[in-house]
């Protein structure tokens, strides 16, 4: 028969079996997201499978998804983004105040703003050079911002704090020059594409995966229209709903800095989502 001795160490190593695996399943569940430095957990069912995303942004904490745990069923191949209508020579944007700015700024002017203007941006990186170039026929209000706030120099001098490199999941996000994931320009604006494509409280928008592509550039938020200045480059095909505004596309020599700085990985040993272990940090943003 066991001694008392013997069975207190029976439940002790019992009880380290049960937190280990509870330790486990919280780390999954924790691995990815858009932006920011604190995360939750937000479990979306939509069609019988599960799409896990978490929220995290300017002001607050920013978005993203991840791929299911292992005891998951896939996730069905995400759908391309629905095809852009249309949009008027000029539109009229708004930009309402939203929290501290976390850098001295400027809102942009929001009457008649080109949707036939796509400007280029050059990063100039401590990793090496990131092209953009703006869509402002799909997100004009997008690019008229971010140009706004690379003529105030805004994102001079400011990291890039964020790394994910999970599969489903591979961005870089940048645009808040605190580095901690929180700090935005004093100012939001709505969703544009893909967003705008769907009909207003269609459930798909929080709900249906879409393939954000290798090479885009998309807005972090921390909720609908909650668009400041925190952005994500995407390097690898990444799942997300269609509720982070697409502004752009990366070039070629962009993408090969982000594949080396994905290669490099994350800061903390073996984890996929944290800050880059190559920091990252934008010198110099300006029009091409």
């Amino acid at each position: 028969m066991p001694t008392n001795e013997q069975r207190r160490e029976a439940a002790k190593r019992k009880l380290e079996r049960r937190l280990a695996r509870q330790a486990e399943r919280e780390r999954r569940r924790k691995q990815f997201a858009i932006a920011g430095s604190a995360l939750g957990i937000v479990v979306v069912v939509a069609a019988g499978v599960g799409i896990y995303f978490v929220t995290k942004g300017d002001d607050s904490k920013n978005a993203s998804a991840s791929t299911p745990a292992s005891s998951t069923p896939p996730m069905p191949p995400a759908a391309a983004p629905p095809t852009a209508k249309p949009k008027p020579a000029t539109v009229n944007c708004d930009y309402p105040d939203s929290g501290q700015a976390a850098k001295p700024v400027t809102k942009p002017n929001g009457a008649n703003i080109s949707t036939t203007v796509d400007p280029k941006v050059s990063l100039d990186t401590s990793q090496g050079k990131i092209g953009l170039s703006l869509d402002a026929g799909k997100s004009p209000c997008a690019v008229n911002s971010f140009v706004n706030l690379v003529h105030q120099k805004y994102f001079d001098n400011t990291p890039c704090h964020r790394l994910t490199t999970g599969a489903g999941l591979q961005v870089l996000q940048c645009g808040d020059p605190t580095g901690k994931g929180d700090g935005g320009p004093g100012y939001s604006f709505a969703n544009e594409y893909p967003t705008d494509q769907y009909a207003p409280g269609d459930p798909a928008v929080q709900s249906t995966p879409v393939e954000y592509k290798r090479g885009v550039i998309a807005m972090a938020n921390r909720g609908p229209d909650t668009n400041g200045s925190q952005f994500f480059l995407v390097y690898g095909d990444s799942q997300l709903p269609p509720q982070y505004t697409i502004f752009g596309t990366i070039d070629s020599g962009g993408l090969k800095a982000l594949d080396a700085i994905g290669k490099a990985g994350t800061a903390n040993p073996g984890a996929g989502d944290g800050p880059p272990k190559q920091p990252v940090t934008i010198k110099t943003a300006q029009l091409a």
